[in-house]
């Protein structure tokens, strides 16, 4: 024959009778173990989280890995160990969740750690019991569940900070809007796909009037809670294909997707009026009002830095017939 050997799983050398025994008692005694390594956490407090937690909540998920990993003593399968698996999509659930509990990563790789140290404290009690060959197959199959757990606890953290940091370096600290350099990459992305499937966008320009005076006479702080509530207005007036954004100071941006004049008319006057009522119904200590331009493609631009000057533009106008 002469199939390239290379491609072919290797198989998984047999398992013992007494390996069998060791990974059923692992397996049947699965919620012990995982009060052994609550109790290894609590000593001297290697985890100090655990310790803030009721019982259920220290054991998380750990009766769940624990057995899984006898399962792949007794049986073991590459897939289980992939990425994919569904073992590794449940260890970067626990992460998360003992992340929100407090736990910091390191603390979330010591209870593995913990596990390991023990899972192979009962081997050793059984050691007698257990061929040369068992010891070895049980240290590799062993090591490889838990590397795999630890490995996933590692990958959740790091695609979570990665995503916090992306979505920081998007938006705006004070209102969660998209910044300048971000909403202007997605008004670009949304004026290609208009100009693709022949659809209209609405871009609205919207300023504060008098915001100055408002921070001379409130203060900074009072001012940020105005830019905080008005900005969740902002969000809550949205459809979910379009997007907002604060281009700096007191200005803001929407972006209406596939919309008309009529509709940016009608979005800028439902926005104005429930602006307004926040000082009437205590969510702001006075009235805030807000002027708005507006520029529509393609009638009036079809690109961003052209909408941009001609909403600026409308917007001065509207401000300039407020203070007349």
């Amino acid at each position: 024959m002469n199939a390239d050997s290379s491609s072919v799983e290797p198989v998984a050398a047999p398992t013992s009778g007494p390996l069998l025994d060791l990974s059923d008692e692992i397996r049947t005694g699965a919620w012990d173990l995982a009060l052994a390594v609550v109790d290894e956490g609590l000593r001297e407090d290697t985890i100090p989280p655990l310790g803030r937690l009721g019982r259920v909540g220290q054991l998380g998920d750990m009766p769940t890995f624990i057995a899984e990993l006898a399962a792949h003593l007794a049986h073991p399968k590459p897939e289980r160990l992939h990425r994919s698996s569904p073992l590794a999509a449940l260890v970067r659930d626990h992460a998360r969740e003992r992340e929100a509990l407090g736990f910091a990563p390191r603390d979330i790789v010591t209870e593995f750690q913990l596990l390991r140290r023990v899972l192979w404290r009962l081997v050793r009690e059984r050691g007698a019991e257990l061929a040369a060959e068992d010891v070895l197959a049980l240290e590799e199959r062993l090591h490889n569940v838990i590397d795999t757990l630890v490995t996933e606890c590692v990958v959740a953290y790091f695609d979570r900070a990665t995503a916090q940091l992306s979505y920081r370096a998007r938006h705006d600290p004070l209102t969660d809007l998209l910044n300048h350099a971000a909403f202007t990459r997605e008004l670009e992305h949304e004026l290609d796909r208009a100009e693709r499937y022949g659809s209209g966008i609405t871009l609205v320009f919207l300023d504060f009037d008098d915001f100055k005076r408002i921070n001379d006479t409130q203060g900074h702080q009072t001012g940020d809670l105005v830019l905080r509530r008005v900005a969740q207005r902002l969000r809550s007036e949205l459809r979910r294909s379009d997007f907002a954004g604060r281009m700096g100071g007191d200005e803001f941006v929407a972006c209406l997707v596939e919309a008309d004049k009529q509709t940016g008319a009608a979005f800028v006057a439902r926005l104005q009026a429930r602006i307004a009522a926040l000082g009437g119904t205590g969510e702001l200590p006075f009235v805030v009002s807000i002027s708005a331009g507006m520029t529509h493609y393609p009638a009036d631009g079809t690109d961003a830095q052209t909408l941009f000057a001609v909403a600026d533009a409308r917007l001065y106008e509207a401000k300039r017939t407020r203070a007349a």
